[in-house]
């Protein structure tokens, strides 16, 4: 029988994707956010649930404590993405796509899914 597992990633709001074309002077002026770029490669991957969760405070490591605002999150606000699948498909997800992410904080956790008797 296979696992489900989930693996929470932790990292700020400006964290930008690092790709294989960042050499490039204007790729990197316009990375991709890591979040949409995290997301677009679970999705491609197959992951079965990707949630990129909606954050109102919080701090990551020893930054002071973030709040929401309407009109800008500040650079150091935290994000956090969830992927749901196997743990083989996750665990390789993140052996491919974990590479030179050193600010990112990845926490895997075991999932127990309920079952309604009916």
């Amino acid at each position: 029988m296979s696992k489900l597992i989930s693996l929470r990633l932790y990292f700020h709001h400006s964290e930008r994707a690092h790709t294989h074309q960042s050499n490039r002077f204007w790729h990197r002026l316009t990375r991709p956010s890591l979040a949409r770029h995290l997301l677009h490669h679970a999705k491609n991957a197959g992951i079965e649930q990707a949630v990129l969760h909606r954050v109102h405070a919080g701090y990551l490591g020893s930054d002071r404590v973030h709040h929401e605002h309407v009109e800008v999150a500040h650079h150091r606000f935290p994000h956090c993405l969830e992927l749901i699948d196997l743990e083989i498909k996750v665990r390789d997800f993140w052996k491919i796509h974990g590479r030179g992410l050193e600010g990112v904080r990845a926490v895997f956790l075991p999932c127990e899914t309920a079952k309604i008797d009916g």
